[in-house]
């Protein structure tokens, strides 16, 4: 009986242990644990922790020491004596694993005390590690809080310490999100003192049927002798003994069961908080912790409070960050930023960082630092060293949350020049922004609110303290030109505008931006020339490609904006160009590519100064021979229409023509003269009717550096001679060799593969 009540309890107090919704997570916690407590960045976040106490012990200390100064030594004595205590009670737990060595407050040569407070702070003072001891080679008082007075991990446990928080992170996310654990734990002791109790109801009132004796009466009392026999068995005390320490065990069994239940019940064991340890250690953010998690780390404290505390390590947000820091300022040293960084065309330093949990410390070491390119960095934080940075006047925010000290924001006040930030709400810009007032050039390109403003946090007159701005470049979605921009008009002198196809409806603003010398105006859908124009009299350039126009009658009333230079209607609807043209006298190019012009007036060619004429991608059927006005033209391109001939006086009046593009028409001949443009360094003839091709361009001999493309069945049209001047230093086909220069031109964009960018990780990965 007794051995089947045994197996009865032993199957009903370890059941739970092999369920599977509870045993799999137990095993991951104690898997967990283990690692946690093996892991050098646990001791070494633990003396961290034990330092920062130190520090702030000692300046409690030095402020009770200063406010009993005027009393004898004794009292300035007995004053330093609790804390000479609690530094020499610091030692080091160890490299062994608490879940195979419990360590309790005996290992410190002190008995161990019954108050869970007490056993809180023992266990915590054995987990600092041997760099917190006694032997600093600091003066007395002075304690190097220095990050790198511990030793610092390798490349391996760093990474096996930032998966341990990962694995930490996930494991609480799933353990918190149900309460299995204590529900089963709850339902198996109710179970047992159930249990316990229907075999003590029913076995205490057996002992009274119990007997160890036998009374017998034989009837021969003659033969035998006795009336009475009293018989006993020799195992009788020893089975009498045994009953009683069962039964003694089975109510120490139900007392414990009894005192379980009381202590689940009296307990909020869903919820844990590390109050003891936050007050011990410098370990203050970490988080309460819930349910199932909640219930282990409670029944973790019932055998060791040092290993709640091995595991808050991994627990804090603080400590991670940390690690972070440790593990950047290890793999993104000075040395490596310094080989990252790049001169570009303009002849800038430049160093692009991407897709990093925080800004290396070794960034701040860069002194000759130009241009700073941060992408998708999560938490970007300038603290006071960027005051190093003395070179530094140039940085692109790309999808970066940025934050700035306030030592680092007068600095990038007093040196930073442009600002480029990228972003998806205009929330997301940072109101540091807004003081920069050494800023010259602002771009800004995101999604941006349709109420005219740059969103929301941006108030009418947020802008002033940005005097000295010059150039504003805005990529978004626009319905007004922004109120807050009239805060800069005066200091403005280029505006761009790139609308992502949206209405740009009210324009009347510009009529305040009297200083611009530069505005473009691309993808607003704009359908006519916009009346505020009229008030920009120092406007030099103006680009309104990429919308939506179809007449330009109101050309006439530009004609008192007498420094109007380059003017840029590519990527329109125009269909024809008027005469009015003609009243803009200071043009020097013209842009009216990809429209659907049939032909061009007159007028055009009395624009005296005109140095670039584009009109590819049209539907222009002949080039009138008033061209030869145009002596100061140096490119024209023609490529992409219904041209069948090319008027002579092309070649024997634009002597200063460098660039003729006249690929994609339908020309059968090339007129006589070519050889008088000796100033001709590119001539593009792809996808023509040519037969025969002159032997007069070999007198071109800015040709000769690869400026003639031409299909290669047509080139073989040429003498041989001319050929090997043609092709010296060029392959036929019109791809030139890179070690020789190509000119500037919007017709033959041309790119090396060293001046290559791309404004993101992953359109540089495409």
């Amino acid at each position: 009986m007794a051995m089947l009540q045994s197996l009865v309890l032993v199957a009903s107090g370890s059941f739970w242990l092999h369920f599977p919704h509870t045993s799999a997570r137990i095993e991951h916690f104690l898997a967990i644990l283990a690692k946690c407590c093996e892991s050098p960045w646990t001791s070494q976040a633990l003396s961290h922790a034990a330092r920062q106490d130190s520090i702030q012990e000692k300046e409690v200390v030095s402020v009770v020491e200063e406010r009993r100064r005027p009393q004898p030594p004794l009292s300035s004595a007995s004053s330093s004596h609790p804390v000479t205590l609690a530094r020499r009670t610091s030692s080091d737990s160890g490299t062994d694993s608490p879940l195979l060595e419990r360590s309790g407050a005996a290992s410190f040569g002190c008995p161990p005390s019954p108050c869970p407070s007490t056993l809180s702070c023992n266990s915590a003072l054995s987990s600092t590690s041997r760099g917190s001891q006694v032997a600093s080679p600091f003066p007395s008082g002075v304690m190097d809080d220095s990050p790198r007075q511990v030793m610092s991990l390798d490349k391996s446990d760093g990474e096996q310490a930032r998966a341990l928080f990962e694995r930490v992170r996930k494991f609480r996310s799933h353990s918190e999100s149900s309460d299995v654990i204590y529900k089963v734990y709850l339902a198996q002791t109710v179970l047992k003192l159930l249990m316990v109790t229907l075999i003590l109801s029913y076995s205490i009132p057996l002992l009274s049927s119990l007997s160890f004796t036998h009374t017998c009466h034989p009837e021969e009392t003659a033969l035998v002798g006795y009336d009475t026999f009293q018989c006993i068995h020799v195992l009788s005390s020893l089975l009498r003994k045994l009953l009683m320490a069962y039964l003694s065990l089975l109510g120490l069994y139900a007392m414990l069961n009894f005192y379980t239940l009381s202590w689940i019940l009296h307990s909020s064991l869903r919820q844990y908080s590390f109050h003891s340890l936050k007050e011990l250690c410098s370990l203050r953010d970490v988080p309460d912790l819930r349910n199932d998690l909640a219930f282990l780390l409670h029944m973790l404290d019932q055998y060791d409070l040092l290993l709640a505390q091995r595991l808050s390590v991994f627990l804090s947000p603080v400590s991670e960050s940390r690690l972070l820091e440790e593990s950047l300022e290890r793999r993104w040293g000075e040395e490596k930023l310094r080989a990252m960084t790049s001169v570009d065309a303009e002849g800038f330093s430049r160093l692009q960082l991407v897709a990093l949990p925080r800004l290396p410390p070794a960034l701040f070491t860069l002194s000759q630092l130009q241009v700073l390119q941060l992408e998708l960095i999560a938490d970007a934080r300038f603290t006071s060293q960027v005051s190093k940075m003395t070179s530094l006047r140039e940085l692109h925010l790309y999808h970066c949350t940025a934050a700035v000290d306030p030592g680092a924001l007068r600095v990038l006040q007093e040196h930073l020049e442009v600002l480029h930030l990228t972003f998806t709400q205009a929330s997301e810009i940072p109101s540091w922004v807004l003081s920069l007032r050494s800023l010259h050039q602002l771009h800004l390109s995101g999604r941006l609110s349709s109420d005219g403003g740059l969103g929301r946090g941006w108030a009418l007159g947020s802008l002033r303290q940005l005097r000295h701005l010059r150039v504003l470049v805005i990529r978004g979605m626009l319905q007004r030109i922004p109120g807050e921009l009239y805060e800069v008009a005066g200091s403005l002198t280029r505006l761009e505008i790139y609308n992502e196809g949206a209405r740009l409806l009210v324009l009347t603003g510009l009529k305040r931006m009297v200083g611009l010398t530069e505005l473009l105006l691309q993808d607003c859908r704009l359908e006519r020339l916009p009346s505020a124009l009229l008030a920009l009299v120092n406007l030099r350039t103006l680009d309104l490609q990429h919308n939506n126009l179809r007449t330009l009658e109101e050309l006439l009333s530009l004609a008192h904006l007498r420094r109007l230079s380059f003017l840029r209607l590519a990527y329109n609807r125009v269909l024809a160009l008027p005469a009015s043209v003609g009243v803009l006298r200071s043009l020097e190019l013209l842009d009216l590519s990809n429209n659907q012009l049939h032909s061009l007036p007159p007028a055009l060619f009395t624009l005296r100064r005109l140095r670039r004429l584009l009109v590819a991608g049209n539907l222009l059927e002949e080039l009138p021979a008033e061209v030869k006005a145009l002596q100061l033209l140096t490119e024209l391109d023609l490529s992409g229409n219904r041209l069948d001939s090319l008027p002579p006086q092309v070649f024997s009046s634009c002597l200063e023509l460098h660039i003729l593009n006249v690929a994609r028409n339908s020309l059968s001949s090339l007129p006589r003269g070519v050889s008088a443009l000796s100033q001709l360094c590119r001539l593009d003839l792809r996808s023509n009717s040519l037969e025969e091709l002159p032997a007069e361009l070999g007198c071109c001999t800015g040709l000769h550096r690869g400026g003639l493309l031409v299909e290669d069945w047509l080139f073989l049209s040429l003498p041989a001679q001319v050929r090997d001047l043609l092709s010296r230093s060029c392959a036929p086909y019109g791809t030139p060799s890179e070690g020789h220069s190509r000119p500037d031109s919007d017709s033959f964009p041309y790119f090396c593969p060293t001046q290559w960018s791309f404004s993101s990780a992953l359109e540089s990965q495409i």
